[in-house]
């Protein structure tokens, strides 16, 4: 029986271990990787302290961090359930393993929505990816496509232009996007940008050989002869584990008022699985950092 489990190891789950250990909590950490979403990401700009830093160094200062404190991690595990015991939780693992606490903080983030359309699934990992950032440098030299109209397209698009021959973005409104990303885009000799096109197919046999987009004004099909999809249409939370515990918003989101708390005394949520408003970095660190210290005050007052 621990004093607090985490759930996830993203800035908001490190962020409240760190916090946790601090004020020597008896707690685990508990999540299938460490960074969350930062693994999805080159570079990072706007986090206070740093006027630029790698994600993958931002994400190994993180970590160090945590690693200096006597906190039990199991990383590379799935929690797949979270459930209420007389006692406080069980969090329980794809695995199997299960895990008590008095209180419990979720912090699981965020996953890529798919397009749901022919040929996504079949060529997932065969030219299919949503991760531009993990999966750009295998394409370099070769025409992709960017599938979505808002920031993390156009950050994808960004990264390919500087290293695919050609890069289709294709958009099913109007960019949606930062201006400041869309000036940066315009320069770009090897891109073009199709809006206001719905994607109808990813053809290919063993590996992707194409993509059929409609251009929604003319119903006009157009084929474009790509080796490359990324798919970059917005994330959905990872609020399955919870989904029986606590009623989730109309985004399935993780309700949580200002102090971190669920309806469920004792259970805590942080970070971009939550109804917490701008999903940053420092947003979610913050909000890791807050809830720990909601759980110590909470675990507290059942000591006394």
């Amino acid at each position: 029986m621990y004093e607090l489990t985490i759930v996830g190891g993203g800035p908001a789950g490190l962020a409240a271990t760190v916090y946790a250990a601090r004020k020597r909590l008896n707690a685990l950490l508990v999540s299938n990787d460490i960074g969350g979403q930062m693994n999805w990401t080159t570079s990072v700009e706007n986090y206070l302290g740093y006027q630029f830093i790698e994600a993958p160094e931002l994400i190994g200062k993180f970590h160090t961090q945590v690693s200096q404190f006597p906190v039990e991690q199991k990383i590379g595990y799935k929690v797949t359930l979270v459930e209420k015991i007389d006692s406080g939780f069980e969090v329980v693992t794809e695995s199997g393993e299960k895990y008590q606490s008095r209180a419990t903080i979720f912090a699981t983030g965020k996953r890529p929505r798919m397009l749901n359309v022919p040929g996504e699934r079949e060529l997932t990992g065969r030219g299919v990816t949503y991760c531009a950032i993990c999966d750009g440098p295998i394409f370099a030299g070769q025409r992709v496509a960017v599938i979505g109209g808002g920031n993390s397209a156009l950050e994808a698009a960004l990264d390919m232009v500087k290293i695919a021959e050609h890069v289709d973005l294709v958009s099913l409104t109007l960019l949606t996007g930062d201006g400041i990303l869309i000036d940066k885009l315009s320069g770009a000799e090897n891109l073009s940008i199709f809006t206001e096109h719905q994607t109808e197919k990813i053809e290919g046999e063993s590996l992707v050989e194409g993509l059929v987009v409609k251009d929604l004004k003319s119903e006009e099909m157009k084929q474009l002869q790509v080796t490359g999809v990324f798919i970059e249409i917005g994330l959905i939370p990872n609020s399955e584990p919870l989904s029986q515990l606590v009623d989730l918003n109309q985004w399935n989101e993780v309700p949580v008022n200002c102090n971190c708390e669920t309806s469920i005394k004792g259970l805590y949520a942080a970070g971009d699985v939550t109804s917490v408003p701008e999903k940053q970095i420092v947003v979610a660190a913050g909000e890791g950092a807050k809830a720990a210290l909601q759980a110590h005050r909470y675990l507290q007052r059942l000591a006394e």
